[in-house]
């Protein structure tokens, strides 16, 4: 019969420690002495029982609990040290798991993965990568779980081709989906698709990550109809992010019918069940391009079904219906949402902004437990539509942290509504108080410079957009080829325009109309072939440019052409602006009956300035009947519209009339009738400096009439002899 020992104190305390830490423990009775065998197994059962535990303390972060179970242990395994080194290096421990690493008595492969495996995870704490690649070349043995843990360590480094090399050296049968997937999802976040390609092309085995990865990497890049390809040729079943990526693909590149067509086959084939993801993705895309119909029927469909909605995608259906301009729907929806995030608040504050019901913003901005930026910055915007800069500045003044976004609101608060000066000021207490403007900012700023046409200030503004290298956001690369056009500097815009890598349609709007406006005719329109050509998609606004062109150049068999190809060929339909064009390109050529006959065949009513080009015209061509009937038309659209009442004035006075001329003038007066004063500007000292006709407000405004008529007199005495200014 064999001899046991009974346990020692070693043990004892073992198994005090494993009761201390939440394991229940009994101790064999004195006389039932079990066999070794059976003492080896209990033994090696408390030492699994407490790598358990360690492990799990290593979860939750209790570094603390984990060494005082690992130091009380009198006999410790190599899955014993491994526990402790994945605790630390959990914790982020680096030093304390490299030592224990170094003090092992042996080491097996998982350890060596183990201690790789922290050097990746805190690569960013230390030299992890490098540190773990040399500790991989030491290994004297290596799994697929070593190869894996490297590549993706040099992945999530950037060190893309040293993952690559390192892929390929991995034996074949080592190469499983995840070491795979991990390299190739790697190429497509920096949009190196064709590596990835490769990768995925090389691959032994693809999983269902493997052809999701493929769809939603080129989907990201706007490459939908190759992300097609591999979307159709999936050999896995496909899941639902595979869907979502596909959809979702579309909608970005404005192909909202091939998305929604995808999304009705999803639901008809039956292969996943509409998740909010997708429907997410299908909401805020309808409510971007207005899509309301199809919107409202998805709505309809979930209504139906008993959906139950989460805070994402109830949220994208308050935002859609606000989007719509329904905030009587939202308003039902958000109160019925009953946990509610600071993103339900802002789309309904949006939704009410944008449909001008300030009072009910207002209200409930009030109400609000917590604001972000975007709940500030949505009523700045609200107060500055309703012209309200007063109540944007005393907002603004109200927010605790004034970000870059709320600055950027309050500026273009103040260039909305032709406070140019006020914006300026603004601008610079930005940079004062350590606020970096984004792009945005620079571009509302070029937009003031634009209006007020200061070329100095623009070029200010011009000169801080090269020092805060933004000069290639291409934001930032439209407004200023806006606003040196609107300056008079073409050859400066289009010198911008050259420069850009990947002008979009605002790029080529912004040149086409600056060139128009300029008398580049000929250069607007070759222009305008050349966005067709490199597949961009014209809008209403570049045929607005295109119009004024053949308007200004005197192009009417052009301009003919490109008003109707907006219906036939890129299936826009013409606008009240376009028509107001046509009809000025038509009166100016003298083709007053073809002008009328346009407007008489108007799909709408036409407004004050489609009859305004009408009356220019006839004043041009002295055709009075023609010149009545307009003016009469504007005189019941815009009542105080002091233009009619002046060009009539002209062309009774011009013909003969007196006493038409007389009564005309009359009559504007008897209405109260103003015509808007000519104005000027100039920028001294960074102040913008006003002039208006007739302005007597100026306290030394009899000082500047003397000094004014000195100088014209002088001028005369110098031959200046062409003058009709008068100080007024």
């Amino acid at each position: 019969m064999l001899a046991v020992k009974k346990p020692t104190s070693s043990y004892l305390n073992l198994f005090n420690s494993l009761r201390h830490h939440g394991f229940s423990v009994q101790r064999q009775r004195a006389h039932s002495s079990p066999p070794a065998q059976t003492t080896l197994a209990k033994t090696n059962n408390f030492v699994a029982n407490c790598n358990s535990q360690i492990t799990r303390y290593g979860r939750i972060g209790n570094i603390a609990g984990a060494e005082s179970l690992f130091h009380g242990m009198p006999e410790k395994s190599v899955v014993t040290y491994t526990a402790m080194l994945s605790a630390y290096a959990n914790s982020s421990k680096i030093i304390s798991a490299r030592k224990l690493f170094e003090e092992m008595p042996q080491r097996t492969v998982t350890t060596w993965n183990a201690m790789i495996t922290a050097y990746v995870k805190n690569m960013n704490r230390v030299d992890g990568v490098e540190e773990a690649f040399r500790l991989f070349l030491r290994m004297p043995v290596r799994n697929a779980v070593s190869y894996s843990v490297m590549v993706m360590g040099l992945v999530n480094s950037g060190k893309f081709d040293y993952a690559e090399k390192l892929y390929s050296s991995t034996p074949l049968g080592w190469r499983d989906p995840f070491c795979s997937n991990l390299l190739m999802n790697g190429y497509l976040k920096i949009g190196r698709l064709d590596e990835a390609v490769r990768i995925f092309d090389g691959m032994v085995e693809k999983n269902v990550v493997s052809w999701s990865s493929m769809v939603d990497g080129f989907c990201k890049r706007g490459r939908v109809d190759e992300a097609r390809e591999f979307f159709d040729l999936m050999e896995e079943t496909k899941n639902e992010f595979t869907w979502c990526s596909m959809v979702d693909g579309y909608m970005k590149v404005g192909r909202f019918e091939d998305g929604f067509r995808l999304f009705l086959r999803m639901r008809r084939e039956g292969e996943v069940g509409i998740e909010p993801t997708i429907l997410t993705v299908i909401f805020e895309s309808c409510g971007r391009i207005g899509r309301f119909r199809e919107g409202c029927q998805v709505h309809g469909l979930l209504s139906r079904l008993g959906f139950e909605y989460d805070v994402f995608l109830a949220n994208s259906i308050i935002a859609m219906y606000s989007r719509f301009g329904f905030v009587n729907e939202a308003r039902i929806l958000f109160d019925m949402t009953s946990e509610k995030d600071v993103v339900s608040w802002n789309s309904l504050l949006y939704g009410y902004v944008q449909t001008g019901m300030l009072e009910e913003a207002n209200e409930l901005f009030k109400k609000m437990d917590s604001k972000d930026s975007v709940s500030w910055t949505t009523l700045i915007t609200g107060f500055s539509n309703r012209g309200m800069t007063g109540k944007c500045a005393d907002l603004f003044s109200k927010m605790p942290r004034p970000d870059d976004v709320a600055w950027t609101a309050l500026i273009s608060a103040f260039v909305y509504n032709e406070e140019y000066e006020e914006a300026i000021r603004r601008f610079n207490q930005m940079i004062l108080n350590g606020i970096r403007p984004n792009p945005l900012t620079l571009s509302s700023l070029l937009s003031a410079s634009a209006s007020l046409a200061s070329l100095s200030l623009g070029l200010q503004i011009h000169d801080f957009v090269i020092k805060m290298v933004m000069e290639h956001d291409l934001s930032i690369q439209n407004s200023l080829v806006s606003m040196y056009s609107k300056c008079g500097s073409v050859e400066d815009a289009y010198k911008i325009f050259k420069s850009i890598t990947k002008p979009n349609t605002v790029s080529f709007n912004s040149m086409i109309t600056g060139f128009a406006h300029n008398g580049y005719g000929e250069e607007a329109l070759d222009l305008f072939s050349q966005l067709v050509d490199g597949g961009l998609n014209p809008t209403e606004v570049t045929f607005l440019g295109v119009l004024s062109a053949c308007t200004h150049a005197g192009f009417v068999e052009e301009g003919r052409h490109y008003f109707k190809s907006m219906r036939t060929f890129f299936e826009l339909e013409p606008g009240l602006d376009h028509y107001a064009c046509m009809v000025d390109l038509l009166g100016r050529a003298g083709l007053l009956d073809e002008a009328l006959n346009l407007i008489e065949t108007m799909p709408v009513e036409p407004h004050a300035g489609v009859w305004g080009a009408l009356l220019g015209a006839s004043r041009t061509h002295m055709h009075l009947d023609l010149a009545k009937l307009a003016a009469q038309k504007i005189f019941q659209l815009e009542p105080n519209n002091a233009t009619p009442y002046v060009v009539m004035s002209d062309i009774y006075g011009i013909t003969g009339k007196r006493r038409d001329e007389e009564e005309m003038r009359v009559s504007k007066r008897l209405r109260g009738i103003k015509k808007s004063p000519g104005c000027s500007w100039i920028t001294v000292k960074d102040k913008v400096r006003l002039f208006l006709s007739g302005d007597k407000s100026h306290v030394n405004f009899e000082e500047i009439k003397t000094i004014l008529g000195t100088i014209i007199h002088d001028m005369k005495h110098l031959d200046f002899n062409d003058l009709d200014c008068q100080p007024h």
